[in-house]
Order: C-alpha cells, then sequence, then structure tokens
C-alpha cells in the first residue's frame, strides 16, 4: 500500500503543474485588467500603464508564467495584489469557516442520505421510495442560493429563530452559538450533497439485495435490519463512497456560493472577491489550493475502499 501512496502521491505532482498553467492561462486571456482597478475609474492611460509595469503585468507571458513557476515550487503561492498579504497568509486567515463548514456539511449529508437511500432501496416502489426520488430530482434542480434565500426567509426573518448571515467561531463563542449560525448554510449547502448521496445508496443498496448471498440470509430468518445493516449497506459501500468523494467537488462550488449568500469570512467569500478584483494571485493560489484538496480527499476514498471490501488490495 505504501508505494500506491508514494505513486499517487507523486502523480499529483504533473497534475498540479497542468492546473497551474490552465488557471494562468484562463486568467490572463479572461477580460479585466487589475492595474484598472488599482488605478480607479478616473485614472490616465499613463497611471494604469505604469500599475502594469510594477506588477509585471507588461512582461511577456511565458515571462509572468516562469516567474510563478518558480515561486510555486517554493512553496510561495505569491503577494496579494491589493492586500500587499502573502496569499497562504490569507488561505490561513480564512481556513476555519469554510473548514468547519464543509465538514458539518458533508457529516449533515451523509447521516441524512445514506438512511434516506437505504430506505429507499428497501421500500421499493413505496411512497417513501417516490418521495425520497422526488427529493433527490429537487435537490438537484434547485441552485443553492434561491434555497438559501428561501431559508433566510422563512427560517431567520419570518419565524425569527435562527440569525440571517454571519459566522461565529466555536473556539471564541462557543458552539451553540456556532451551530445557530452554520445551521441555515448547512442546510442550503447539503441539499445537492444529500440528493446526490441519496440515488447512489438507494441504487447501490437495490443492487445488493438482489445478490443470492442475501436471498440465502433471508431463508435462514435473518431480520431485515440486520440483512440491511450488515450485508446490504456494507457490501453497497465503496459506490457510497466514491460518490461522496466525487461530490467534494460540488461542495467546493457550492461554498463559493453560500459563503457569499450568508456572509461568511471563509475561502469561498476569498475567491469571489478576489475575481470580482482581479486579483491574479489570490485566484491562482485558491484554485492551486482547493484542487491540491479535492486530490487528496480522493486519494483517502481510495485507500478506504480496503475497509469496506477486504477483496481490495493496493
Amino acid at each position: 500500500m505504501l508505494t500506491y501512496v508514494l505513486k499517487r502521491v507523486l502523480s499529483t505532482i504533473p497534475v498540479m503543474v497542468i492546473v497551474a498553467v490552465l488557471v494562468f492561462l484562463l486568467l490572463r486571456l479572461a477580460p479585466g485588467d487589475p492595474a484598472a482597478v488599482i488605478a480607479g475609474d478616473y485614472a490616465s492611460a499613463e497611471d494604469v500603464e505604469r500599475i502594469r509595469s510594477q506588477l509585471g503585468l507588461n512582461d511577456p507571458m511565458f515571462v509572468q508564467l516562469w516567474r510563478w513557476i518558480l515561486q510555486l515550487a517554493s512553496g510561495d503561492l505569491g503577494t496579494a495584489i491589493f492586500s500587499k498579504k502573502p496569499v497562504m497568509e490569507l488561505i490561513g486567515q480564512r481556513i476555519e469557516p469554510t473548514l468547519l463548514l464543509s465538514l458539518c456539511t458533508i457529516v449533515f449529508a451523509v447521516a441524512v442520505a445514506v438512511p434516506l437511500g437505504t430506505i429507499a432501496a428497501w421500500k421499493s416502489g413505496s411512497l417513501i421510495d417516490r418521495f425520497v426520488m422526488f427529493f433527490s430530482v429537487g435537490g438537484f434542480s434547485v441552485p443553492v442560493f434561491v434555497l438559501a434565500y428561501c431559508l433566510i426567509y422563512v427560517l431567520a426573518m419570518q419565524l425569527k429563530i435562527l440569525p440571517v448571515q454571519g459566522y461565529k467561531s466555536p473556539f471564541d463563542h462557543g458552539l451553540l452559538t456556532f451551530l445557530r449560525h452554520m445551521v441555515l448554510p448547512v442546510m442550503a449547502l447539503s441539499v445537492i450533497f444529500i440528493s446526490l448521496i441519496a440515488r447512489m445508496t438507494r441504487a447501490s443498496v437495490m443492487e445488493v439485495l438482489e445478490e443470492d448471498y442475501v436471498r440465502t440470509a433471508r431463508a435462514k430468518g435473518q431480520s431485515e435490519w440486520k440483512i440491511l445493516m450488515k450485508h446490504a449497506v456494507r457490501n453497497a459501500a465503496v459506490p457510497i463512497v466514491t460518490v461522496i468523494g466525487v461530490g467534494i467537488a460540488l461542495l467546493i462550488g457550492g461554498v463559493v456560493v453560500t459563503e457569499s449568500v450568508f456572509n461568511i469570512p471563509g475561502l469561498g467569500r476569498l475567491v469571489l472577491d478576489a475575481v470580482l478584483a482581479r486579483d491574479y494571485p489570490v485566484i491562482q493560489g485558491l484554485i492551486l489550493f482547493f484542487s491540491f484538496v479535492y486530490i487528496l480527499i480522493n486519494l483517502l476514498i481510495d485507500l478506504s475502499y480496503t475497509l469496506f471490501d477486504p477483496r481490495i488490495r493496493y
């Protein structure tokens, strides 16, 4: 297994290089000029040109790319154009809200989706099954920001049982205050995640329930609960875990929208602010950071297969 892990870790290097080059080129080809944003609306062409020269934006494209790759090789993601702070420092300042929001969303989504999908497969064709499928389709159809504003209107503005926006750290304000501020964003962000996992769980468990060893277990008189937990869910775990890993990509995209709607000062909000300001180093650094996290999570998902299926060996 150690050899497999080393190979996977080494294989991330060319992937990250390709991502870095693509991100660099796409940002430079996209409309917008950070020098013009810094200079302001009333700046002259000479002022904009002077700022471009200071930022190195007048250098040839390959020179800028090579300079940035050398920075990455030394572990430096660059310095933000506007705040003049290192990108790594900005990530460190904003990572707590995003990390806690993502963890709460994953835990909540898995805790809800797996039982829903399992019950839907067990009661295939029933009203419960139809409700789960309707919920899954609806979850994919409603955008995150629409659901977020609906939750704000009903639970925060009308019923006034939850705060509208903001973030309170559990380390500074306590766990209860933190959870009250997390309920709405977690609910908004987890719906699409729940829909994805529930559908895959239902399909995987239904497939397992048709296997011969399940019919043998029923013939031996084992209870349905034991059959579901010992045989069905466990043997259907590999595709379920796989789709959880795939759903991380949806989660990363949803974090940007969710943090913007609920005014959470995390990495998603930092991405949006950097895009609006055309802060190239921040955008590039954040995309590379998210790409690395996604690759790392998929590696952990692959390694977890051995826990659910002893036949899998690396």
